[in-house]
């Protein structure tokens, strides 16, 4: 049973508070509206639910457990640390989860392909990887830094079918690649539907993406139950544009006493270009068609970002998250590029898993967070994905010989 806050947020017109909505051409209009009328039609539908069912438990490998994380506990000598192993769903991160439903909803809405962005790739191969599932074409862009950072990405999208498109305009990161996906479905509106990586994006596009990967926070409240008998007490995501953490808040937003934090990538530095932290030093406004908080340079537009983590390095943020930071029920956490790279190591060497650089910043936040709680306190970290894709880069630009 969904909670109150589920089911009545967002309003009919896709807004939490005052962000959220709708900003897009008029081209646009009618698709995202058939999208809409489409999924509320759908996420009622009894074979849908069994469909999507099925798909998670017999394909994804769903749910994925929940890990006490008793060595790197112990390091930081505080609160007991748990660990939400998306890791361990198909294709190595959270992302399937909205991926495989929103590729049904496209083949219930006749379209033969499916266009994306990816930063990171792992929306990129859980998207390449639902297509080939579902025999769907399917269409990738991902900025030109991100497919030499992330290259294990890049080619599994391509021995899944994907078509990987560069965008090389800009930063030549994850904004360029929603940019350019744009572009490309304004032109495909008849035959593609567009699959958002994130809970960012016009109406309905936050909601159904939250919705799709709440089964995270389904699953962790009976799960944590069976370890500790009790709720936890600290719930902890990355936030780029945010779809694992409202993945992982969704049901626990009605348990007042749980406090929930976002972290936030601090990058290099308060400068502008030095960080991707949005929540942290942004402001109000319109991109990629949604009202939210976003990063502004000195004209307004948005800022140039940087993380070290490509799925997180997003001007904006979903403006669900904006909004539960408004209301007060949200906090938000900060990590630096260094902190990530420490968390990524000690994790790996402390748990035996490694994972996500975009992970890590969670799992960093986490350990700083355990160090100044009491041990009877309790921490769910969303471990959002394993860090296969991150292996080459960090061996090379920070080895453990230098740290």
């Amino acid at each position: 049973m969904m909670s109150s806050y589920l089911e009545n947020t967002p309003d009919k017109n896709g807004y939490f508070g005052k962000f959220g909505g709708s900003f897009i051409p008029p081209v646009l209009e009618k698709p995202f509206e058939d999208i809409k009328n489409a999924y509320e039609k759908i996420k009622k539908d009894p074979q849908f639910i069994e469909d999507l069912k099925y798909v998670r438990k017999h394909y994804q490998g769903r749910p994925t457990p929940i890990s006490f994380a008793k060595n790197l506990t112990q390091h930081c000598a505080g609160a007991k640390i748990y660990l939400k192993r998306e890791d361990l769903n198909h294709t190595g991160a959270h992302k399937l989860n909205h991926c495989m439903a929103e590729v049904i909803l496209a083949k219930h809405m006749g379209f033969k392909k499916v266009i994306a962005e990816t930063g990171a790739g792992q929306h990129g191969v859980a998207l390449a990887t639902a297509a080939a599932y579902f025999g769907l074409e399917c269409e990738i862009h991902m900025g030109e830094v991100d497919i030499k950072k992330e290259h294990p990405n890049v080619t599994r999208m391509k021995i899944l079918g994907a078509k990987v498109i560069p965008a090389t305009h800009g930063l030549k990161t994850l904004k360029e690649a929603v940019d350019s996906a744009f572009e490309s479905y304004i032109n495909q509106v008849d035959t593609a539907i567009y699959c958002i990586g994130s809970v960012v994006g016009p109406h309905p596009f936050p909601m159904m993406v939250r919705d799709f990967q709440s089964i995270m926070s389904l699953e962790a409240k009976e799960q944590f139950l069976e370890h500790e008998k009790k709720l936890p007490d600290n719930v902890i995501a990355c936030i780029g544009g945010g779809s694992n953490a409202m993945g992982i808040f969704a049901h626990f937003i009605d348990e007042e006493d749980i406090e929930l934090y976002g972290v936030e990538p601090m990058g290099k530095g308060e400068n502008i270009g030095e960080h991707s932290a949005t929540l942290s030093y942004g402001e109000e406004g319109i991109m990629h068609g949604f009202n939210s908080i976003m990063l502004k340079d000195a004209k307004g537009e948005p800022a140039p970002v940087h993380s070290i983590g490509s799925g997180i390095d997003y001007p904006s943020v979903g403006p669900e998250h904006a909004y539960l930071k408004e209301i007060g029920r949200t906090k938000v956490g900060l990590c630096t590029d260094e902190e990530a790279i420490t968390a990524f190591y000690k994790l790996s060497q402390l748990e035996g898993i490694i994972p996500a650089l975009e992970s890590a910043h969670a799992v960093a936040f986490a350990m700083k967070l355990a160090k100044t709680l009491p041990k009877d306190k309790t921490i769910l970290v969303n471990l959002s994905g394993r860090g296969d894709k991150d292996i080459d880069f960090v061996i090379e630009n920070y080895p453990l010989e230098k740290l």
